[in-house]
C-alpha cells in the first residue's frame, strides 16, 4: 500500500495515509483485507468526518393540520374563558336568592378574580409539564380539574367551598388547558399567524355567549346545582375531544419549555410586553365583571343585565378574527396598540355618558320605561363595540410575544407573561368596587377602565419603537456582513466574540422619538 504524507487523528497519533477506494475493493466477503484488517478497524483508524448536527426546523407551516388545531383551541377557549365569562349569571343568582347568606358582592368578586388569577399562577407548572410529559398530559390534567371544579361547585353549601371549587380548582383547570394550548397555533402558521390566533381566541366570546344563555335557562327551569353539573359534563366532553386532536410542533421547532426564565427580564422590550398585559387586564377584568352589574345599577332588570353580558361576548366573537386578519397586514404590534387604545377611548367616550339617560326621577311610568329603553340601547351598543376590541390582548399576545422573543422562547415568555397577570386579575374588580363604594358612583370604575387601556396602548407604542429599531439594527448588521450566521468557514471563539461586540455597537438609523411617530409594519 503506498503511503503519503502522514495525517493526525483526534488522539494526536500519526498514521500513514492510504487510498480508501483500493482498500475497499480488495476486501473479501468476510470483510477483511489481505492483512486481516476489518472494515470496522479501518473506520476506527481513519473515521469519516462527522455529519453536521441536525438543527431544529424553526420554519412554521401555514395551514394544513394547523386549522384543526385552530378549531381545537377555539373550543378549548370556549370551555375555559367562555365559562368564566358566564360567571355574571351565577353571581346574579347568588345575590338575588341569597344562596350564601352574609356574603357581600365584594366576596363574590374575589371568586371570579381567583379563577382568572389562579389560571395565570399555574402557568410555570403547566409549561414544565408540557416540556417533560407533553402537551396532551397537560391538557388531560386541565380537563380533570375543571370537571372536578364544576361538579364540586354544584354541591357547595358554604362560601369557602365555592371559593375552593369555582374559584381555585376551576382556575387551575383553566390554566392547564389554556397554557397547554396557547402556544400551538403560532407553530403552524407564518403569514396568517395572527388571523389563526384571532379565530382561536374568538372561542372565549362564543363560549361566554352560549354558556351565559344556557346557564340562565337551566337555572330557571331546573336549579343552580344542575346548571353546574350539565355545563361541567358538556364542557368536559368537548375539552377532552380537543385534547386528543390537538398536536404541537415543539420537537420540530426546538422550543424551550422553561417555567421561569429570569434572563428575559434583562430585555427592556420584554418589560413593555408585561406592561401591556398588566394594564390591559386591569381594564378587561373590570369590564367583563362590572358591565352587567352596572346595568342593574342604572335600573335594568337582571335579565337585561344578562343580555348585556351576552352581547359583550358576542362582540368578542365577531371582533377577534378581524383583529387577527388585519394584524398580518397592518402589523401585529401596530394592530394590538390601535385596538387597545380604542378600548380605552370607547370606555371614556361611550360608557361614561350612558348614565345620562338614567339620571333624575322620571315623572311617570312612561318616562321611566323610555329611560330604561334608551339605557338598554346605549349599553348594548357599547357592549358590542367594547367586545370587538376589549379582548384584543388574548388575540394578539402570542403573536406579539413571538415577534419579541421568537418561536423557540415563546413558551417561556408566555409562562412569565401569564404569571405576571395574577395580581391584576385578582385585585382589579375589588379595587373598582371599593372606588365605587366610596364615591357612590360608577364614574371611577369607568375612568379606571379607560385609562388602564390607554396605559397599555402606550406600552405598545414604545414596543413598536423598539421593534423598528431592532429591524434597522439587523439591516445594518447584514450590510456590514458581521453576522456570525453568514455562510463563511466556521469562526473561532475569538472571531465570534469580536462579532458579538461589533453587533452590540450597531445602532438603529433613526432616533427613538422618530420611531414612535413613523408608520411601519411591525
Amino acid at each position: 500500500m503506498a503511503t503519503a504524507s502522514p495525517i493526525e487523528t483526534d488522539n494526536s497519533t500519526t498514521i500513514p495515509d492510504f487510498d480508501f477506494e483500493k482498500a475497499v475493493d480488495s476486501v473479501h466477503e468476510t470483510s477483511t483485507n489481505e492483512s486481516g484488517v476489518s472494515k470496522d478497524t479501518l473506520a476506527q483508524i481513519a473515521p469519516l468526518p462527522p455529519s453536521p448536527p441536525e438543527t431544529p426546523d424553526i420554519t412554521p407551516l401555514d395551514g394544513g393540520y394547523g386549522w384543526v388545531c385552530v378549531a381545537c383551541c377555539f373550543f378549548l377557549n370556549a370551555q375555559t374563558w367562555g365559562i368564566n365569562s358566564s360567571y355574571g349569571v351565577f353571581l346574579a343568582n347568588y345575590l338575588e336568592n341569597n344562596v350564601f347568606p352574609g356574603v357581600t358582592y365584594l366576596g363574590f368578586a374575589f371568586v371570579g378574580g381567583l379563577s382568572i388569577s389562579q389560571a395565570m399562577l399555574v402557568s410555570p407548572i403547566a409549561t414544565i409539564i408540557v416540556g417533560r410529559f407533553g402537551t396532551r398530559t397537560c391538557l388531560f390534567i386541565g380537563v380533570f380539574l375543571q370537571l372536578l371544579a364544576l361538579i364540586g361547585a354544584s354541591f357547595a353549601r358554604e362560601f369557602w367551598q365555592l371559593l375552593v371549587t369555582q374559584g381555585l380548582c376551576f382556575g387551575y383547570g383553566m390554566g392547564f388547558l389554556f397554557v397547554g394550548s396557547i402556544g400551538i397555533i403560532p407553530q403552524w402558521f407564518t403569514q396568517r399567524r395572527s388571523l389563526a390566533n384571532g379565530i382561536g381566541a374568538a372561542g372565549s366570546g362564543f363560549g361566554g355567549l352560549i354558556y351565559s344563555l344556557a346557564a340562565e335557562a337551566i337555572i330557571k327551569r331546573m336549579s343552580l346545582p344542575w346548571a353546574f353539573r350539565i355545563i361541567g359534563i358538556v364542557s368536559g366532553s368537548i375539552a377532552l375531544t380537543c385534547a386528543l386532536l390537538l398536536r404541537d410542533r415543539n420537537k420540530h421547532i426546538g422550543t424551550r419549555q422553561l417555567g421561569f426564565d429570569y434572563t428575559m427580564f434583562k430585555r427592556v422590550e420584554f418589560w413593555l410586553v408585561q406592561g401591556y398585559g398588566m394594564f390591559t387586564m386591569l381594564g378587561f377584568v373590570v369590564l367583563i365583571f362590572s358591565l352587567p352589574n352596572y346595568a342593574n345599577y342604572i335600573g335594568l332588570t337582571p335579565h337585561q343585565a344578562s343580555v348585556i353580558s351576552a352581547v359583550l361576548n358576542l362582540g368578542q366573537v365577531f371582533g377577534r378574527p378581524p383583529v387577527g386578519y388585519f394584524s398580518d397586514s397592518f402589523g401585529r404590534i401596530n394592530m394590538a396598540g390601535t385596538m387597545t387604545f380604542a378600548s380605552g377611548l370607547f370606555a371614556l367616550v361611550i360608557w361614561t355618558f350612558a348614565k345620562s339617560y338614567a339620571v333624575g326621577n322620571p315623572r311617570d311610568a312612561i318616562d321611566r320605561q323610555q329611560s330604561c329603553s334608551q339605557n338598554m340601547q346605549v349599553l348594548i351598543f357599547y357592549a358590542f363595540i367594547a367586545g370587538t376590541v376589549a379582548g384584543t390582548y388574548w388575540a394578539t399576545i402570542a403573536p406579539v410575544c413571538a415577534e419579541v422573543v421568537g418561536l423557540r422562547d415563546l413558551p417561556a415568555a408566555l409562562s412569565i407573561t401569564l404569571l405576571n397577570l395574577v395580581l391584576p386579575d385578582t385585585f382589579a374588580e375589588p379595587i373598582v368596587l371599593e372606588i365605587t363604594a366610596h364615591t357612590g358612583k360608577y364614574l371611577g370604575a369607568q375612568l379606571f377602565v379607560g385609562f388602564a387601556y390607554i396605559a397599555a396602548a402606550i406600552c405598545l407604542l414604545f414596543l413598536k419603537a423598539w421593534k423598528i429599531g431592532d429591524l434597522e439594527r439587523l439591516a445594518e448588521i447584514e450590510e456590514k456582513s458581521v453576522s456570525i450566521l453568514s455562510p463563511t468557514p466556521t469562526p473561532s471563539a475569538e472571531d465570534v466574540e469580536i462579532s458579538r461586540v461589533e453587533e452590540a455597537r450597531v445602532k438603529p438609523r433613526t432616533s427613538f422619538m422618530k420611531r414612535i411617530i413613523i408608520c411601519r409594519k411591525v
